[in-house]
Order: structure tokens, then sequence, then C-alpha cells
């Protein structure tokens, strides 16, 4: 086999993931209220379980096995930082910038757990809550706010770097790191990545090409591939030149 062949499956593994992501991008006109934390605060202040939050209790359950696969497959808000990456000139620097989002997603929660109290708990189940026979953008003045929180998640992966908003802000990855703690606190197989450092030629593509700008090469190096920020988009394992990281189910 020549190493042109073995690259096809790696190449359309990303193209599959590039689509996947335009498709999840363009259908927020219907989907932007399920995925959104104010809708699910909302619901919550009436009793109701709306579909954001049944979302965010499948996030977390799913987390025990594919981690942040959802962050980079299928959130249009990641779709959205992507797209605009060409014009994104660094990646999020490591430092307290990465831990803004545990603080803000703790407010969060606290904030929802007391909402609930007050309100008595659940009393119903409403998937398409806020919704308009299942759309969410129905009005001009909806779809200027979600033009505004969209404008917002490029001003900050503009200024912070690529991926900024789910590097800094994003409160909903939070609830899908604490899962992959707990499923690497119990070590069931899950997909990750893991990697051969004898194999690594140090080109550091993998780096370069990680959205969430993570130090691939020195986790490669180090023998540490588990890192809370990866979202399992296989970008490295498809660009590693040599096959050094390995993508798939284990017990890593």
């Amino acid at each position: 086999m020549t190493e042109n062949e073995s690259n096809k499956p790696a190449l359309s593994r990303q193209t599959l993931r590039k689509w996947i992501l335009i498709v999840s991008f363009l259908l927020i006109p219907v989907t932007i209220f399920y995925i959104s934390p104010i809708v699910l605060m909302m619901g919550a202040a009436e009793g109701i379980a709306s579909g954001s939050m049944i979302l965010l209790i499948l996030l977390f359950i799913l987390s025990f096995f594919v981690a942040r696969l959802w962050c980079g497959w299928l959130c249009p808000m990641g779709a959205w930082q992507e797209i605009c990456s060409p014009v994104m000139k660094h990646t999020v620097q490591e430092g307290w910038r990465k831990y803004i989002k545990y603080g803000i997603a703790a407010l969060w929660l606290g904030a929802l757990a007391l909402t609930l109290v007050t309100a008595g708990g659940f009393r119903s189940v409403d998937p398409f809550y806020g919704t308009v026979n299942g759309i969410s953008i129905s009005s001009p003045d909806v779809l200027v706010i979600v033009l505004v929180i969209f404008a917002i998640i490029f001003v900050t992966a503009f200024l912070t770097g690529r991926r900024g908003f789910c590097n800094v802000l994003c409160p909903m990855a939070v609830v899908m790191i604490a899962g992959r703690k707990i499923r690497n606190l119990v070590r069931w197989p899950a997909l990750g990545l893991s990697a051969d450092a004898s194999c690594c030629i140090d080109c550091k593509k993998c780096s370069k090409e990680c959205p969430m700008g993570l130090d691939v090469n020195g986790m490669v190096r180090s023998g540490e591939m588990e890192n809370a920020d990866c979202i399992l988009c296989a970008n490295c394992a498809d660009t590693c030149p040599k096959g050094a990281i390995d993508y798939g189910m284990g017990r890593q």
C-alpha cells in the first residue's frame, strides 16, 4: 500500500466531520433553542424539562464513553468557530483563561439548582419548549438575539484564539469534562487517543492542526494523551504522517 493510499481514510474522516459541522451550523434556525443554557434556565423556572435540559443530560451520559465528541463533530457553535478559523491568528494560551469556563459553569449550575428548587422541581417534560412548531428562530427579534450571540462567540475566539469560546467560556463543555473525569476513574472502554512516541518525528503537524490549540506533540512525547480540552476531532491522528497517534475505543 502506498503512502497516499494509506492516507485516504484519514482524509475522508475529516471531510465527513467538516460536512457534519456545516450541516449542524445550517440547522441553527431549528436547533439553537435545544442547545441554549438560557432556554434551559427559562424552562427550569417553570418546572419544565426542556429540550436543552434533555440534551445536557444526554451529553453528560455520553461523555462517559465519547468525552467531548459533541464539540468536535456536532456543535454548531464549534462549527461557527471552525468556519471563522482562517481569520484567527493564534491559539488559546495555556493558563488562567482556560479556567474561566469552570467558574461560569459553577455559577450556571448553581443558579440552575436554585431555580429548580424554587420551582418545586420538574413537573413536566417539553422537548420543544420555547420553539414554534419545533423551530427556534421564529421571529426577527429572536434572529437578532442569535446573531448577537454568534457575534460574541466570534469576538471571543478572535481575541483569545481558535475555538476560544470552547476553551474559555462554554459551560456545557465543563459538564462533558466532568463526565470524562468520572469515566477515567472507572476506566471502562471509551473513545480516546493513544500514541506511540517511537514513531514520532517531531514534525508538530498534530499540534498545528489541532483546532483547540493543544500541544499534541508534547502529549505524544510525554505519553499522556488525555486532555480535558480535547474534542476528539481526530485531526491529530489524521494529520500525523507516521501514524504515531491512534484514535479509537480503548481503556486509555
